[in-house]
């Protein structure tokens, strides 16, 4: 059983899912915000002193949660989900961390714990960067398939 957090708001203007037509979802950048209401922070790359790939992983596994949550929150029967299409996971890392496609593996592994194959099967990019907003670790964002 997976309890999700509640769905997270917001942090500057923007609105944290758009309905382009009756069936696709854009989910706009999500943090790593746990169920106590922690913001997960700090840069990854353990070489050069910043956090483990695990500590990234379990980064982008709670941004996932939240990702969930939202979804949840917009549909209001995760049922609704007929595909997870594509996740766009940010990693803040140092220069010299080069395995940022393991830590979006947190997210990517959690949509296919909750929604299996094929609906949690998706495209993805990783990619890393020298700084996020509110120094979080890591940002996913998301499109989703929802059935009409």
């Amino acid at each position: 059983n997976i309890v999700l957090p509640p769905p997270p708001t917001p942090k500057a203007n923007y609105d944290i899912v758009c309905r382009a037509d009756d069936n696709m979802l854009y989910v706009s950048g999500h943090l790593p915000i746990t169920q106590e209401g922690e913001l997960l922070t700090g840069v990854v790359g353990p070489a050069s002193g910043g956090k483990t790939i695990e500590e990234g992983y379990h980064a982008a596994r709670v941004t996932g949660l939240n990702i969930v949550s939202t979804l949840k929150k917009a549909l209001g029967d995760l049922d609704d989900v007929e595909q997870i299409v594509k996740l766009f996971g940010i990693v803040n890392s140092t220069t010299d961390f080069k395995e940022q496609h393991k830590v979006i593996d947190g997210c990517s592994d959690l949509m296919m714990e909750i929604f299996g194959k094929p609906v949690g099967y998706h495209a993805r990019s990783a990619i890393g960067t020298n700084t996020l907003p509110l120094d979080t670790s890591v940002e996913i964002e998301a499109i989703i398939r929802v059935k009409s």
